[in-house]
């Protein structure tokens, strides 16, 4: 039948007598580009013959030991970090957010401790804070009694404002800037104010020492803050940050207390780091309410995104278009609901697999600050006489901020891949040119040779395959064995 007809063709046509493959091997051994094979075969000498031998398996040990280290290194993804340092022309003034210690007008929350309870209820978001339960009764009696209270219209309407009185002097670059330069943000300060808030492209310094110059007055007996809550301080807390980023306090603000002049330089570090899993970055993860990725906005989306589903509202803090949470849910949801937040790690930052990995990119400033007294003798009297108001008033009430760049330049610190795939394929050819002399010709002359012999054997195994019956005719079967068996022996 068929079986019978495929082994006669193969044998007629494909199966090679053993001489053909002897001269076949042999062919094969003093061509080929690997070198020293042809030494084997062709010496008459049995101890050179043994000597090439063991010369070549020796090499080809030491390839297959190089080759496969390589393979390990580059699958352990190893990475380098270059450091490099550019100088400009002109270089990108950062944004700063500048907020008063003292968070409330003093005459909207006298004798109202709530206030303070309730700010820290909403800034537990941003920063977690632990509220004493000798707090809760005096905290629930409110709510009972205002249940209409909208803590976001009272921060802003009766926190820390900046106007002509409280910003005394603003400059930057050599031109004065003005109250409605700032923009206003909530953060756990309460009413705070960016400036340089949308990355406008007049904000870049040229000149290395000159930068933005500001004096503040925080009028500490107008705004003040709860000392048996641990709000002891007074003066300006600010953080400097990228202008498409949210300013972050927890662990970056600085603080510049009354009466004194802080002097900060600054320098721009700019960090990559190479994706997964070389790295910890995914470059295709996008914020929803951000124009580009950072842990901090990565973290508040997560948190507003299980806040909202939980309590079916969104705290004014966090990033969406939610329905803005009432007091009390504030108090009986949200602050559970970020507890537990903490509490099971819903919301990770930092390697690949968490819910935030760290951002491929990311624009850092250093920080270098150095603080003095305040004015002398004359530059007191002079403000004093200036704003009217008296020598002991100046020293309790100004601050002096002045920020600039160290020098027009920029570091740059990268995370490189160490072995990339090219380097690998040179590392592999430059292992088999040393020891073997082999190229990419000589894999595909070796890649041939293994394939004919397995072609050959492929067919030796089908000729000695047992034959196939056929159980519908026994006496076609018996004839056409017979028919096989006569062409096999004329063959």
């Amino acid at each position: 039948g068929i079986l019978g007809k495929i082994r006669l063709c193969l044998i007629k046509k494909l199966q090679p007598d053993l001489e053909h493959r002897r001269k076949y091997h042999v062919e094969f051994a003093s061509s080929t580009s690997f070198h020293g094979v042809h030494n084997i075969v062709h010496t008459q000498s049995k101890a050179r013959r043994v000597l090439w031998l063991l010369i070549v398996a020796g090499c080809f040990a030491v390839v297959i030991w190089q080759i496969c280290s390589r393979f390990i290194y580059y699958f352990s993804w190893p990475t380098t970090t270059t450091v490099v340092v550019q100088y400009v022309e002109n270089v990108k003034f950062p944004a700063v957010t500048f907020c008063n210690l003292n968070r409330f007008q003093a005459h909207a929350v006298s004798n109202l401790k709530a206030i303070f309870l309730i700010w820290n209820i909403v800034s537990a978001i941003l920063q977690k804070f632990a509220m004493e339960d000798k707090y809760s009764e005096e905290l629930n009696d409110f709510l009972v009694g205002n249940q209409n209270f909208s803590i976001k219209d009272f921060t802003r309407k009766n926190g820390f404002y900046l106007n002509s009185s409280t910003l005394l002097e603003c400059d930057f670059f050599g031109k004065p800037c003005y109250p409605q330069d700032f923009e206003q943000v909530f953060t756990e300060y309460g009413n705070c104010f960016t400036f340089n808030h949308n990355d406008l492209s007049a904000r870049r310094v040229s000149l290395s020492g000159r930068g933005l110059h500001l004096l503040f007055d925080v009028q500490q007996d107008k705004f003040t803050d709860e000392p048996t809550l641990g709000y002891t301080d007074a003066g300006i807390t600010f953080v400097i940050h990228s202008p498409q980023e949210l300013p972050r306090f927890d662990g970056l603000g600085l603080l510049t207390p009354v009466g004194m002049h802080a002097q900060v330089a600054i320098r721009q570090l700019k960090s990559i780091i190479q994706e997964y899993p070389w790295g910890e970055c995914k470059p295709d993860i996008k914020l929803q309410y951000h124009k580009i990725y950072s842990t901090t906005g990565c973290l508040l989306e997560c948190k507003a995104r299980y806040i909202q589903d939980r309590c079916g509202c969104l705290p004014f803090i966090l990033p969406g278009n939610g329905t803005e949470c009432d007091l009390l849910k504030f108090y009986k949801c949200v602050y559970p609901a970020v507890y537990d937040i903490e509490i099971k790690g819903l919301c990770t930052v930092g390697t690949h697999n968490s819910t935030c990995p760290a951002p491929c990119e990311e624009t850092d400033y250093p920080t270098t600050v150095t603080y003095s007294n305040f004015g002398g003798e004359k530059a007191i009297k002079y403000f004093s006489t200036k704003l009217k108001k008296s020598p002991e008033y100046i020293r309790q009430n100004l601050v002096r901020i002045e920020i600039k760049y160290h020098d027009l330049s920029y570091k740059i610190t990268q995370q490189q891949k160490a072995l990339t795939i090219s380097e690998l394929l040179a590392d592999v050819g430059g292992q088999l040119g040393l020891f073997c002399g082999a190229s990419m010709i000589t894999i595909i002359e070796l890649l041939e040779y293994i394939f004919t012999n397995f072609c050959w054997m492929c067919i030796f195994l089908l000729l000695k395959a047992p034959e196939m019956p056929q159980w519908n005719n026994p006496s076609q079967n018996q004839s056409i064995h017979k028919e096989n068996r006569r062409g096999i022996q004329e063959c």
